[in-house]
């Protein structure tokens, strides 16, 4: 019974992961300007998690090898970057709405 509810959960985890993925990609084809920004999202993204990967250790710890190493100090340096980014954006943004 349990192999049947892990089944059923990994099956829908798929097809949750599949609709946030392909909702927003079909909305966008109907509006080419949103596409494009999308697509420059993404690349930042990209842009920050590739900065991100050759700022990052690859010195491996216990059984991790160096090239995990190197994902995971890269996934923990893109998420304090765009986390910053976060933030600065939502202090620029109050501080621009007291200002006007």
């Amino acid at each position: 019974m349990i192999d049947v509810g892990l089944f059923l959960s990994y099956i829908l985890v798929g097809v949750c992961a599949l609709a946030a993925v392909g909702m927003p990609l079909v909305k966008a084809f109907g509006d080419p300007q949103s596409l494009k920004k999308m697509g420059m999202g993404v690349g930042v993204v990209v842009v920050v998690f590739v900065i991100s990967y050759v700022i990052a250790d690859g010195t491996a710890y216990k059984e991790a090898t160096a090239g995990t190493a190197k994902m995971v100090g890269a996934g923990l340096i893109t998420m304090y970057i765009l986390a910053i980014l976060a933030i600065a954006g939502i202090v620029f943004t109050e501080i621009q709405k007291m200002l006007e």
